[in-house]
């Protein structure tokens, strides 16, 4: 990724965008947008960063390792950690039996009235979308400088193939979005990503092909899409 410099007001930077603490007066550090856990390596260059509380960074620790866990054993369709396609997964499962467990048992299969064997897997949407929107206050943070510090109106997540032809259309044509919204705050890394086309592709900011990418809206609002793996998507909303 390029390394996109920001202007924005320094005072939008005096709390922790999560917990609302001054940060000067916690212990803070910085946590990375995206989670680290939901990319590959070898990890690209010069990954989005925030700086926010410690206490609120360490909290989100367990809620990151089933998210990444549960989506690579979802797509691999096992809970074996020799099969995962996220080798921090595979290290996970090996290191928590207890976990492993408990992803076992969303495992549900059913056979089909012609016979085949059809596999569900229940998540605990809870867990996922807590990192969904900690994603997204960061995202919405990095790229306009805005800490959204209220309870987002809407929050979900899905895989892309259970969406409807229209559904899905409407979520990946986020430039679509983008061309309702005005202008962002000049100094911002979003203005410079409109002005110069960095790391832009159709309005989504591309962290890793293939493995996260999230677009930001600033329209009656503030709208995160992301998409993890090309399977999962979600979706947070701030209205003004």
């Amino acid at each position: 990724m390029d390394q996109i410099n920001e202007f924005v007001d320094e005072r939008q930077k005096s709390w922790c965008i999560h917990c609302g603490e001054f940060i000067e007066s916690v212990d803070s550090n910085r946590d990375h947008a995206p989670s680290k856990i939901l990319l590959l390596k070898p990890y690209p260059e010069n990954l989005p960063v925030v700086q926010i509380c410690k206490q609120c960074n360490e909290g989100f620790s367990l809620d990151e390792e089933y998210t990444a866990t549960f989506l690579s054993c979802v797509l691999t369709g096992s809970t074996n950690p020799d099969t995962q396609c996220n080798p921090r997964a595979a290290l996970i499962l090996r290191k928590s039996p207890n976990l492993r467990a408990r992803i076992e048992r969303a495992k549900k299969e059913y056979q089909t009235l012609g016979g085949e064997t059809r596999t569900v897997w229940i998540p605990e949407t809870g867990r996922i979308n807590r990192i969904a929107l900690k994603n997204a206050r960061n995202h919405a943070f990095f790229e306009y400088g805005e800490p959204m510090l209220q309870e987002p109106n809407s929050i979900w997540s899905a895989p892309l193939e259970t969406l409807t032809t229209e559904q899905r259309s409407e979520f990946e044509k986020i430039n679509m979005e983008a061309d309702l919204a005005g202008w962002p705050e000049v100094g911002s890394r979003m203005m410079t990503r409109l002005l110069t086309g960095q790391d832009f592709s159709d309005g989504w900011i591309v962290i890793q092909d293939g493995t996260y990418q999230y677009g930001v809206v600033q329209h009656d609002g503030i709208l995160v899409r992301s998409v993890l793996f090309n399977y999962l998507a979600t979706e947070v909303y701030w209205a003004d």
